[in-house]
């Protein structure tokens, strides 16, 4: 791996980061939480925001290897947060919140696939018109 592409994923996982911890604190202000919605929301967002990504990704060659690396290994990896939601999945069913981690996986796992798809078949609509 070049030092061009680990300066692009570094810095876009930077705003990524950056990214998460304020949609992830604005929505967990905004919406009561009994289930983490804030983690919940950077992941169903981040996944959309990939399966666009994607899309362009595979369907015009405007973007470098470098920005591909800066806005999905970058940005989107570090925006979406699988690990806290392994955590926060954890957390609750150890603390017999059973039924609100079966939700919490349930929307994160499926939500994200079908926003992922979701945002690769909207850019793929736009691309081909």
């Amino acid at each position: 791996m070049s030092w061009q592409t680990i300066l692009a994923i570094g810095s876009g996982g930077f705003i990524g980061a950056v990214l998460r911890a304020y949609l992830n604190g604005l929505i967990s202000h905004k919406v009561p939480h009994d289930l983490p919605y804030g983690t919940l929301g950077v992941n169903l967002i981040g996944s959309f925001i990939m399966g666009i990504l994607i899309a362009y990704f595979m369907y015009s060659t405007i973007f470098s290897l470098h920005v591909k690396s800066f806005l999905s290994t970058g940005i989107l990896g570090a925006l979406t947060t699988y690990s806290t939601f392994a955590i926060e999945s954890f957390l609750l069913i150890n603390s017999g919140h059973i039924l609100l981690a079966v939700a919490n996986i349930s929307l994160n796992a499926f939500g994200s696939i079908f926003m992922a798809g979701g945002g690769f078949y909207l850019a793929k609509y736009f691309l081909k018109s």
